[in-house]
């Protein structure tokens, strides 16, 4: 009963489960075919994911769906990056997506992969330096002429004009991509003895499939950006978009964009945060001094000369003077009649009688003590032959001693049947006093 009372409710099983789940298995890659794809107007994409063995429930979630370049068909062979959870209020057991791609790109993820547990072995992801906030001088590695550089550029001329950027072109695809930025790394790591200003770089560039982003993979440009003396924030492709140059990197921003709003601030509302702090700092002050003069007129109001004072708290002295005066007499007064009536109370007690009462009293009690002792041992001693009648009764050498023998063959086990013995063998009878050994002579079967 003490488990049963402990069970848990079905949505703490479900909260449970998905907990574990999710905290077990965490991030995985997941490939097999589509089926059962279903779009509603909602935005998020459901689906069934299986082989030819098996299925599992998926989910794709609007905010992630928008980044999925081709439409998902019932038939696709894809590859999807996710998380296994379970819905609670069905307990259906499901993989939420975070990314789906097709299939094909195995060897590239093999090798990624590897490089990233090489890396992470070997400690470069361990960079989380903050980056100055903003920038005096912005270093950007990115195409001079790529979608990414604009967006970033506008972001911070309408959030920030003040920054300072300078701009290193360099190819962000290609074979020539990678030792391009090792280049321009060392070279802007090296000027920077000479211009302590330059404080912070970012590597960036717009987003495309795993091979346009492979060079961003290179495992000689992941040491450069953790060995560089200039904190680095990488902004690599879309949000689902992941490279080893994010995870050398100080800082990863999702997008081109969103790096440039985490470098600066919003100058425009710097500037209403600054109005309205200067609106309630007046508003503060005017109130400030209202306060204060009126608390000042009020002081003066108040003010009377110390001798007036001071004849003001004499008078009250004499109040209280005279009453604690007055409530020590009305107490004294108390305490004499109370002490008075005890003593007539204890004067007109007959000692003598209440002693004999309490011990007619004690002496009563005693005996009806004596009587329940005497009851209780005749009953237990009833209940006690009672019982051994009983187990006398069920006692199987009471039954023996009526006449009957339990027969035992040399193993020791009871024999019941007659077809269980053979004539010749021995046997041994229990009696009800005794035992005797026998030989079977013949057998009867009834």
């Amino acid at each position: 009963m003490s488990d049963a009372a402990k069970a848990l409710s079905v949505s703490d099983l479900n909260k449970h489960a998905r907990q574990a789940l999710e905290r077990d298995l965490g991030e995985v890659w997941v490939e097999g075919e589509l089926s059962n794809v279903s779009k509603p107007a909602s935005g998020h994409i459901y689906f069934t994911l299986k082989d030819d063995r098996a299925q599992v429930r998926c989910a794709l979630f609007r905010q992630r769906a928008r980044f999925v370049a081709a439409p998902l068909r019932d038939g696709d062979q894809v590859k999807l990056r996710g998380r296994v959870s379970l819905f609670e209020p069905r307990g259906d057991y499901q993989l939420i997506a975070e990314a789906v791609q097709a299939a094909g790109l195995g060897e590239l993820l093999a090798a990624f992969e590897r490089l990233k547990a090489q890396l992470e072995a070997e400690g470069v992801f361990a960079n989380a330096r903050p980056l100055p906030y903003p920038p005096r001088k912005l270093l950007i590695l990115s195409s001079a002429t790529g979608a990414a550089i604009r967006d970033v550029l506008a972001v911070l001329k309408a959030r920030w004009p003040l920054a300072d950027v300078t701009l290193i072109p360099v190819p962000v695809q290609g074979a020539e991509a990678a030792p391009a930025m090792i280049a321009a790394l060392g070279l802007l790591n090296r000027q920077a003895r000479l211009d302590p200003a330059r404080d912070a770089i970012l590597i960036t560039r717009g987003g495309g499939s795993l091979e346009d982003l492979w060079a961003f993979n290179n495992e000689h440009l992941a040491r450069a950006i953790f060995h560089s003396r200039l904190p680095v924030m990488s902004a690599v492709g879309h949000e689902v978009d992941t490279t080893l140059a994010d995870y050398a990197a100080d800082l990863r921003a999702p997008t081109p964009s969103a790096a440039a709003e985490r470098l600066v601030p919003d100058g425009q509302a710097l500037v209403q945060a600054l109005a309205r702090h200067e609106a309630r700092l007046a508003r503060a002050m005017q109130a400030r001094l209202e306060r204060d003069s009126q608390r000042l007129d009020t002081l003066r109001a108040r003010l009377r000369h110390p001798g007036e004072r001071l004849a003001q708290q004499r008078r009250h002295v004499d109040t209280l003077a005279q009453r604690l005066h007055r409530a020590a007499r009305l107490a004294l007064t108390q305490q004499q009649h109370r002490v008075a009536q005890l003593c007539r109370r204890m004067e007109s007690q007959d000692m003598a009688r209440l002693h004999q009462g309490e011990q007619a009293r004690l002496t009563q009690l005693s005996r009806r003590l004596e009587g329940a002792m005497a009851r209780g041992l005749h009953d237990h001693r009833a209940r006690l032959s009672s019982a051994a009648r009983e187990l006398n009764a069920i006692s199987p050498l009471a039954v023996l001693g009526r006449g009957y023998a339990i027969a035992q063959d040399e193993a020791g086990q009871v024999v019941r049947r007659a077809k269980d013995v053979t004539p010749g063998q021995a046997l041994s009878l229990r009696l009800g006093e005794g035992r005797l050994s026998v030989e079977v002579k013949r057998r009867y079967q009834k």
